[in-house]
């Protein structure tokens, strides 16, 4: 008798641990979707809706339904790219056969991106500090820098206009890093203007 309450007692403790358990998946997925709808609706507001999904649908466990959160995380997607461009510009300019003006150029574009990455890592710094500061004063200061790096971004492949083939490829590598940063900077830009 005692052996056979046992194995009930076991047996119901066993069914609330999966009850529970299969409850608390239900819920996480439950979360889960939000934030990827929130992301999405969100995106959709951005210049490269599908772009910006992409991008940021990966991270919804940790953007979740904040739009604090979704716009920093845009930064960080894009300043993650910016760097890695801005790498692959450094390695594109050791290429020979380039002209003098190509090779001017291509020091004017890594110049820039060098520039962007800088104006996009003081953007998330400033958006990761707690809020000690005036918002609008902080959100202004963000949105001119990443501006300002979307302006270096587009400026980067002008410098080749002599040569069709060479601002195709530079353009090639700066377009993702721009249409990155535009979306970007339309998530925060929304961002300041809701929690002004």
């Amino acid at each position: 008798m005692a052996i056979s309450n046992s194995l009930n007692f076991v047996a119901h403790n066993i069914i609330a641990i999966i009850l529970i358990f299969t409850s608390s998946i239900t819920f996480i997925a439950a979360i889960e979707k939000t934030s990827v709808e929130f992301i999405r609706s969100s995106c959709s507001m951005t210049t490269y809706p599908t772009l910006c999904f992409n991008s940021l649908s990966t991270k919804s466990g940790a953007i979740q339904t904040s739009p604090k959160q979704l716009a920093q995380t845009a930064l960080s997607v894009t300043l993650d790219t910016a760097r890695s461009t801005s790498s692959s510009m450094v390695k594109l300019a050791q290429v020979h056969g380039m002209t003098h003006l190509e090779v001017a150029a291509m020091k004017d574009c890594i110049e820039l991106l060098s520039d962007s990455v800088y104006e996009l890592k003081k953007s998330l710094d400033e958006m990761k500090q707690p809020g000690s500061k005036d918002h609008r004063l902080v959100m202004s200061d963000i949105q001119t820098w990443v501006s300002s790096a979307l302006t270096d971004e587009d400026t980067c492949s002008e410098g080749f206009v002599n040569d069709p083939k060479m601002k195709n490829v530079v353009r090639g590598k700066i377009v993702n890093v721009a249409h990155l940063t535009s979306n970007a900077l339309a998530l925060i830009n929304n961002y300041a203007s809701t929690h002004g």
